[in-house]
């Protein structure tokens, strides 16, 4: 820990990893639709009219414009307006015959992110705008069989900056508990370190075991910070379970990850070396451990391999103890198998580092 105090490059990126890295993708790498502009061309001047266009409101559309018709072309081409809102002649009269009339919307498909998920909004609120107009919503031939009402429990506005800041966190939290842990013996090695360490009368599972709970404290303490005045206070994203209980399975997880991050440096010489192993194995433990996509969705195979990894586990027990407030009774089997695989990594990682520490004799 003190070695590590002195290292302004390791200290520099467990900063950054739980501060920038977690602030600055939740509010850029959204794909909602938030504050689009949007104007309406009401051809109708009916009340139906004045209802939708009041209906889109902040914080998925700004203020609503009115603008004549002979001004889309030029306002979608300047980029004025992300949607704009045609509605035709007779669009309330035609509603309360029943006669079921269309309008019109326009979309600037190179705002991406927004177009693709904007007219899907619009429609839904249209729909719902207009009901009270409609003749046909009491005939039972245009009732639907199945109405289905969707809440959200722990989100309910659904923002996706919240949700993709915590991931953020269970990301950076394996990166560096590999990353440090790896780091320490091969600094330690590169210096000659190890030798001063082999004349003291220090066990093997000693010099391991320091490294993988001095970096795996150090990692704890700083994503809990992050959790706290990050994702809480800065983000404004809530955390809905128990952080001691959290904590408790991330140390489970720290032993097993730190353990990997040990094993990885005793197959290699060097800190390049250990970069290019180690970042592979993190991006395939992040992309399909279920954080970026749900695991459901990846092949059986797959599936059923990732269940080898930490990491998967520890994706399950923290999206279910962060996001939907689990209790210790829900996510003990996570736990249980975080700690077995720990166990088996931490026996194979003592045998390669005692290796290791032959081959310096």
């Amino acid at each position: 820990m003190i070695s590590l105090s002195r290292d302004p490059v390791l200290l520099i990126l467990i900063l950054y990893c739980f501060t920038f890295s977690v602030y600055t993708p939740s509010k850029s790498a959204v794909m909602e639709v938030a504050n689009a502009s949007i104007a309406i061309v009401d051809e109708d001047n009916s009340e139906v009219a004045r209802t939708i266009q009041e209906s889109m409101l902040p914080p998925l559309f700004l203020k609503a414009q009115s603008i004549p018709f002979s001004e889309i072309n030029r306002a979608m081409d300047t980029g004025k307006y992300t949607f704009v809102v045609n509605i035709p002649p007779r669009f309330q009269a035609d509603l309360e015959k029943n006669a079921t009339p269309e309008l019109s919307i326009i979309t600037d498909a190179t705002a991406m992110s927004q177009a693709g998920r904007g007219p899907s909004y619009i429609g839904s609120i249209i729909n719902n705008a207009v009901q009270p107009y409609w003749s046909g919503r009491a005939n039972p031939a245009n009732a639907p069989l199945v109405k289905i009402e969707t809440r959200a429990l722990f989100n309910p506005n659904l923002k996706q900056g919240w949700f993709v800041a915590i991931n953020q966190v269970i990301n950076n939290i394996t990166l560096l508990a590999m990353f440090l842990t790896g780091a320490a013996v091969l600094r330690e090695r590169e210096h000659g370190n190890i030798e001063h360490l082999l004349v003291m009368p220090l066990r093997p599972y000693e010099l391991m075991f320091a490294k993988i709970w001095a970096n795996g404290l150090i990692v704890l303490v700083t994503a809990i910070a992050s959790l706290y005045l990050v994702v809480r206070l800065a983000i404004g994203a809530p955390v809905q379970g128990s952080m001691l209980l959290f904590a408790f399975g991330m140390a489970i997880y720290l032993f097993s990850v730190t353990a990997l991050g040990v094993m990885l440096a005793t197959i290699v010489r060097s800190m390049p070396q250990f970069g290019l192993l180690a970042f592979p194995i993190f991006i395939v433990m992040s992309l399909c451990s279920g954080g970026q996509t749900a695991l459901e969705s990846m092949p059986v195979w797959l599936q059923n391999g990732m269940q080898a990894m930490p990491s998967t586990h520890f994706v399950s027990f923290a999206q279910a103890v962060l996001f939907r407030g689990a209790t210790l009774e829900m996510v003990w089997p996570d736990m249980l198998k975080m700690l077995a695989i720990g166990i088996v990594f931490s026996i194979f990682t003592l045998y390669r580092f005692r290796k290791m520490l032959a081959a310096v004799q």
